[in-house]
């Protein structure tokens, strides 16, 4: 009978430093705090965008793309789907990851759309914050749904 190893010193995870741990929590937190301003609609996300953030839209639709700069980004992606909404998007953070600088959320969205359908998307955004600021994003969505709405 062999036994395999599901661990060993060389793969196993690096202890965490405290360091770490509480860049981490702070990261979590603002992040936790801007979908929260989001949702009462006092504030946002994108609120925390660097100028020179690099927004990376994936998939394929008519706003996927890479965005290296924050009013880029507001203005060739964000301003034309907003256009296309007659309320706000609402967001439903279902789960957060944080370690370090990399935050992980997942989150369901919704909205009127102008011509009276609901418009509905699940988003993963995958960011990475210096300095309270988030300077790269990673956002994967439902592109069928978006493809739809900007018909």
């Amino acid at each position: 009978m062999h036994h395999i190893a599901l661990s060993s010193p060389a793969t196993a995870a690096a202890p965490s430093h405290p360091a770490d741990d509480t860049r981490t929590a702070a990261n979590e937190a603002l992040i936790r705090t801007a979908f929260d301003a989001w949702r009462a609609g006092t504030g946002g996300v994108f609120d925390l965008l660097a100028d020179d953030a690099q927004w990376t839209v994936a998939g394929d639709s008519p706003v996927s793309g890479v965005y290296t700069s924050k009013q880029d980004f507001l203005d060739r992606a964000v301003a034309p789907i907003l256009a296309r909404l007659a309320t706000p998007i609402v967001p439903e953070v279902q789960h957060v990851l944080a370690q370090g600088d990399a935050v992980v959320v997942v989150w369901r969205g919704s909205a009127r759309a102008r011509d009276g359908s609901t418009y509905t998307n699940h988003y993963a955004w995958h960011m990475e914050l210096e300095g309270g600021r988030i300077v790269r994003v990673i956002a994967f969505l439902d592109t069928w749904a978006l493809d739809a709405l900007m018909e």
